[in-house]
């Protein structure tokens, strides 16, 4: 009876959201204007069901419906807003460079920070950010990362290829230990290609050693 009264109750809360969302006119901060009017008119109909998920199933299967809904109900656009704005809380501080475009979110992680000179394994201090990219990740499961590495031009290609290849690799270990997935994580290695910054001082050097997360919302069939 218990469980019967609540349900009912988030129903009844739910619709009021559905039609109260219909004259929402918010202005999202990251995607403008015309998407959170997409949000409002369709995130009102996944309110009522991801009340009625939340009323009625356990804690775990709720949070995992609560992100499905997400992307249902709302669009991918404020799926990924909700993912971008905990990351930038998760890593606010730490260095990383976090950028939206689109539906896509970067997260850039540069090399001093991540690696030491010519080495792929991570550097312990770096854990922590880490273990806050994959607690994000593994709460917002209909995403996947491409994980990119880059080095500077120094030395030979060859070399820098092999380098920026295990650190992407590194990464993605990382992270698949702290429970993301190993399926969503795809490690690649471009050595020296696509500098951000000139090769020619050591400071666009440092620039272009760097590893690059790109998360992307996996499409629902």
């Amino acid at each position: 009876m218990t469980r019967l009264k609540t349900v009912l109750r988030t129903s009844l809360t739910a619709a009021a959201c559905f039609a109260v969302l219909g004259a929402c006119t918010t202005t999202n901060p990251y995607t403008g204007e015309e998407q959170t009017r997409k949000s409002v008119k369709y995130g009102s109909i996944g309110a009522v069901v991801c009340g009625l998920i939340g009323a009625t199933e356990s804690s775990k299967r709720a949070r995992n419906a609560a992100a499905g809904c997400g992307a249902i109900g709302a669009g991918v656009g404020a799926y990924m807003d909700h993912q971008e704005s905990e990351l930038r809380q998760e890593l606010q501080g730490t260095g990383v460079g976090v950028e939206r475009v689109g539906d896509q979110i970067k997260l850039i992680m540069p090399g001093n920070i991540t690696f030491n000179t010519n080495e792929y394994s991570i550097r312990s201090e770096f854990y922590s950010v880490l273990d806050s990219v994959a607690k994000v990740l593994a709460k917002y499961e209909d995403t996947r990362m491409r994980i990119a590495g880059f080095t500077d031009s120094t030395g030979a290609d060859d070399y820098n290829l092999r380098l920026s290849r295990d650190r992407a690799r590194s990464v993605a270990d990382y992270l698949s230990g702290r429970g993301v997935a190993a399926q969503r994580l795809v490690p690649e290695g471009f050595g020296e290609a696509y500098p951000v910054a000139s090769n020619d001082s050591t400071a666009g050097r440092a620039q272009n050693r760097r590893v690059e997360l790109t998360i992307d919302a996996v499409q629902q069939g």
